[in-house]
């Protein structure tokens, strides 16, 4: 290979790096990239970011399959983007969201209980919202269950609910709890609505379980009448726990309420 060969190698590799000192307004500024044209097994992931940059409301092209991509490596590939923009999120909400304000993790009229300790316990909402980042993080990067970034084992299948159920109540907090930045947040991101496609489109999240109301859906005001009506009636709430350790073989969650129905 002659030195100009090794310049333009060496040139075309460094333009999907960013390296200490690359300004803002520079950063990502990358030739748009086929599928195909990113042949490295993190490439189903930086296709991923690159369709997000060049049009993350396209939440519909963004979780759309390509034809030669296994699904399940997409689904894997997308939970781990949507853990990398929450942590966005937790920044947002720590100044507001703290053990004063959200002593206990809640949303919608639910407590959370977290099992991220000894024994099974109630933390505030921003511990609670971190220590699920940090087990959802984990589990995706644990080789035992995901010892391929190329094809997934089968028996690591059911992570996907696990992770996607965990992730979709930091949102459900952040929406009932803190709407205006919740609201700032998904006008920038769309990552809820991106998130809520994937979790439809692969039955991540039984429908019984999405709580924040459609953008689209004419009776919202009444339906945030009911939900405040829920919040405020603690004889009616009912307290969920539920295991927070995703890197468990089990996913065991005990419904109860505090009428002992």
């Amino acid at each position: 290979m002659s030195s100009s060969d090794t310049i333009q190698s060496n040139t075309h590799t460094s333009l999907r790096r960013l390296y200490p000192g690359t300004r803002l307004e520079s950063s990502f500024t990358w030739p748009i990239e086929s599928l195909d044209g990113l042949d490295s097994s993190f490439g189903v992931h930086e296709y991923i970011q690159q369709m997000i940059r060049l049009d993350k409301s396209n939440v519909q092209h963004i979780i759309e399959l390509p034809e030669s991509i296994d699904k399940q490596v997409w689904q894997f590939e997308h939970l781990r983007q949507v853990c990398l923009e929450l942590s966005l999120l937790v920044v947002a909400l720590e100044p507001e969201c703290t053990i004063e304000n959200c002593p206990e993790m809640k949303a919608d009229g639910w407590l959370y209980l977290c099992a991220a300790h000894p024994s099974t316990q109630s933390c505030p909402a921003i511990d609670y919202i971190i220590h699920t980042l940090d087990g959802a993080a984990m589990l995706l990067n644990n080789s035992k269950y995901f010892p391929s970034r190329i094809s997934i084992p089968e028996p690591s299948l059911k992570h996907f609910q696990s992770i996607a159920r965990r992730l979709y109540r930091v949102f459900a907090h952040a929406y009932f709890h803190h709407r205006e930045i919740y609201q700032s947040f998904e006008n920038e991101t769309y990552l809820y609505a991106r998130f809520l496609l994937l979790s439809e489109t692969y039955n991540l999240i039984p429908p019984n379980l999405v709580t924040i109301p459609n953008e689209s859906n004419k009776n919202n005001d009444a339906m945030d009448e009911r939900n405040e009506y829920n919040r405020n009636q603690p004889q009616q709430r009912k307290y969920q726990s539920q295991q927070n350790n995703m890197n468990e073989d089990t996913d065991t969650e005990t419904v109860i309420s505090v009428n002992g129905e």
